[in-house]
């Protein structure tokens, strides 16, 4: 337990580095954006006198450095500043945002997961025949179209031909259970399509490694069904990459959610980036990356854990 503190409290550490990285590289990249956020609301009929004064306001005349610093010492106090195009808390915009998000992403991972390592295992179980060559084909190619194309195809087909699901997913607090379920579906089985080929062809490759280990062939002559060796000797052994894999993939459904939500105009933290990129809000699109950024971090610390602890040989690898 002691070694698997240390190295959280590595790992943390280089987590911790890494944010700051990122940090002064989104700060960096959205000064490069182009428009000026003072002519976008004051509209183009403002005067230069105006324009200097509504800057000088927003502190937008002050240097990149600066801003960047006290951007950086309010994020250190959980103080995420102020939007600059509406003078809202940043944390009251992300609130409902974020929970959106990871409403979506919940949605999306109770399909994939369980779905990937059904077909994982089977796709070990019968591998070679015409079940494991299916299976293959059909996740390649869901993996190999962009999110969006897949989008439009689902919309096209489940939204336009068959009228089952809406094109538009604009979820709110006031919708009743199911009502919310059925918009966010579209997006969520849009993602689902996306990972789900990752996670199955992890859990087949996995599993198929160690299907020629010694403790596999006595379980074989033994007498041992297939389906038993795969399930009570091979699976538990292979969970290491499996659990890696899955939850990279979950660390996915919230940080690469953007298009998806653009596609579908789903309320999430993706929408409120990209319309405060067109809008340059900087301080909205810093708070933004930077939770993604974390919770991407988080989640490969989380990956790293479970991995160790479903396998301790991995804490000390030779």
């Amino acid at each position: 337990m002691h070694d698997i503190l240390k190295m959280i409290a590595r790992r943390l550490g280089f987590g911790l580095g890494t944010l700051l990285a990122v940090s002064i590289i989104i700060a960096g990249a959205v000064e490069l954006l182009p428009g000026d956020l003072a002519q976008e609301i004051l509209g183009q009929s403002a005067t230069e006198e105006n324009l200097a004064q509504f800057r000088k306001e927003l502190g937008l005349d002050k240097p990149v450095y600066e801003r960047y610093l006290t951007w950086l010492g309010g994020m250190v106090q959980g103080d995420f500043g102020k939007s600059l195009a509406n003078q809202r808390e940043i944390s009251e915009l992300m609130g409902v945002r974020l929970k959106n998000t990871l409403y979506l992403a919940a949605i999306a991972a109770v399909i994939s997961v369980p779905l990937s390592l059904f077909l994982g295992i089977l796709a070990a179980l019968y591998r070679n025949g015409i079940y494991d060559r299916t299976v293959n084909v059909t996740t390649l190619s869901s993996i190999s179209f962009p999110e969006f194309f897949v989008a439009y195809i689902l919309i096209f087909v489940l939204s336009v031909h068959l009228d089952l699901l809406p094109s538009i997913s604009n979820i709110s607090e006031d919708l009743d259970a199911g009502e919310r379920l059925r918009r966010a579906v579209l997006p969520a089985l849009t993602l689902t399509l996306v990972v789900v080929a990752h996670m199955m062809r992890m859990t087949r490759a996995a599993i198929i490694n160690l299907l020629a280990s010694p403790y596999i062939e006595m379980a074989r002559l033994k007498g041992l069904k297939p389906g038993r060796i795969i399930t009570k000797h091979a699976l538990p052994n292979a969970l290491a990459p499996i659990i890696n894999v899955v939850v990279l993939n979950l660390a996915y459904l919230i940080v690469g959610v953007v298009v998806v939500e653009v596609v579908f105009v789903y309320p999430g933290l993706g929408q409120l980036l990209v319309d405060s990129v067109s809008k340059r809000d900087i301080p909205v699109v810093q708070a933004c990356c930077l939770v993604f950024a974390m919770t991407f971090i988080l989640l490969n610390l989380l990956a790293d854990v479970l991995s160790i602890l479903s396998n301790p040989r991995l804490l000390h690898p030779r």
